[in-house]
């Protein structure tokens, strides 16, 4: 059984002359939590619109249970439940109404709106009007609403958006028990603490195209520490370095070097100090994944 979920081929879709999706290549396999990653405006909810047949893209194919989309598009879309930016709901009518409204249309079995309800635990305020619930709450509520269906794959389109702490961690929670009965889980996100924090497997898009596509452990890897060295002549260090064989950059008014085992430091600090280099500080540095996601996409500053 070929265990990939999601396939997409060269996926392309272009808004007159922009180009807002430009040739991705995602593969997401049952039972992954795969969270993908992007600031915001690089493409992460028009990709997220092709995989759901809501728009069509300009080219490239898309494949969904080993199926073409194009092709069989009402039976893959009904083994798929989605929450794409806000949820809807019926203000007037209580959560249990709401989630009742969309069963009768789905024609899904009545014990189904029970189960749900327990799942993103809104048992106890079911009965409550939905205009009175708070953000987190109307989130879960349409979480609730995609799962009706029992599907095989739930995509979420920024579920945590403008969640306090406390709600963020509720919808977090709620998707990591999700895979336990099997699902898998697309979950996009400008957030890495979140993506870090739930997913399984990680893409990240910017500016269209995808530039990284590995388990969150690859990711994570490559925090390995490097060795900052500040010096009374950056350039002149350099240049002493490289003439011994040790490759270093020049950035930020500091050497960074790749190597920070013991002996190397001291090997470091004696070739500069011998060629006439003050040394005035050298400090292993681990950079932090939020660092690691900025180099990446090429950005600076908040996301």
């Amino acid at each position: 059984m070929n265990d990939q979920i999601i396939v997409t081929d060269n996926l392309t879709k272009k808004f007159k002359k922009n180009i807002s999706v430009d040739g991705i290549n995602m593969s997401i396999e049952r039972g992954q939590i795969y969270g993908f990653l992007g600031p915001n405006g690089a493409g992460k909810t028009t990709t997220i619109r092709m995989l759901l047949g809501l728009i069509k893209p300009t080219k490239g194919n898309i494949k969904i249970f080993n199926q073409n989309l194009n092709k069989n598009r009402i039976q893959i879309l009904q083994r798929i439940g989605s929450l794409v930016e806000s949820p809807t709901y019926y203000g007037n009518l209580t959560g249990r109404e709401n989630l009742e409204a969309v069963r009768r249309l789905r024609n899904i079995p009545e014990k189904r709106v029970h189960e749900v309800l327990e799942i993103v635990r809104l048992t106890k305020v079911a009965n409550r009007l939905t205009k009175e619930y708070s953000l987190g709450m109307k989130q879960r509520l349409g979480i609730a609403s995609a799962l009706l269906s029992e599907p095989d794959l739930l995509i979420l389109d920024e579920p945590t958006n403008g969640l306090d702490p406390s709600g963020i961690q509720e919808i977090r929670e709620l998707i990591k028990q999700l895979p336990e009965s099997g699902m898998s889980v697309l979950v996009s996100s400008h957030l890495l603490s979140e993506i870090d924090q739930m997913a399984t497997e990680v893409g990240i898009i910017n500016n269209g195209k995808m530039i990284f596509q590995d388990s969150i452990d690859r990711l994570r890897h490559k925090r390995k520490p490097i060795l900052k060295v500040g010096v009374s002549d950056g350039r002149e260090s350099h240049s002493i370095l490289k003439g011994k064989g040790i490759s270093s950059q020049w950035k930020n008014d500091y050497l960074w070097l790749e190597e920070t085992k013991p002996e190397f430091v001291s090997e470091i600090n004696a070739t500069l100090v011998q060629s006439g280099i003050s040394v005035y500080r050298l400090e292993e540095v681990t950079k932090s994944l939020e660092d690691i996601f900025l180099e990446l996409t090429g950005t600076e500053g908040s996301l």
